[in-house]
């Protein structure tokens, strides 16, 4: 299955979802290789996973990439606010929608609109 891809400016590939279906994929393919998991807190966006052991810009850069692929920064183009966590922390309830997943725990990143604005300039 293809999912977008990015790369942060230190090398690490971030994985995202296109649809419901490769949102499953992603998640279910990657959540249990310690890698960082993100989506934003409103519905409507990527699971982007981020390979390996990130620093904080590589979060931070990922956090934009996750934004501006939502359905939040879509229809309202202001701060988007992303959580970030663990495939620990994920879970898969039986009767859950596909591509929708629980999240017991997560750390919350605001996106600034210019950020967004500005990675959408770059790319």
């Amino acid at each position: 299955m293809k999912f977008r891809e990015f790369i942060t400016k230190s090398g690490k590939k971030v994985l995202a979802g296109k649809d419901a279906k490769s949102n499953e994929e992603v998640v279910k393919q990657f959540k249990g290789k310690g890698n960082v998991i993100m989506h934003t807190a409103e519905p409507g966006s990527p699971f982007c996973i981020v390979e390996g052991k990130p620093n904080r810009e590589d979060i931070k850069e990922a956090a934009i990439f996750c934004a501006s692929k939502s359905q939040d920064w879509r229809d309202n183009k202001e701060d988007v606010e992303v959580h970030v966590f663990t495939g620990k922390d994920v879970y898969k309830r039986k009767g859950m929608k596909l591509g929708t997943f629980g999240v017991k725990k997560f750390k919350g990143i605001k996106v600034k609109k210019g950020e967004i604005e500005g990675f959408e300039k770059g790319k």
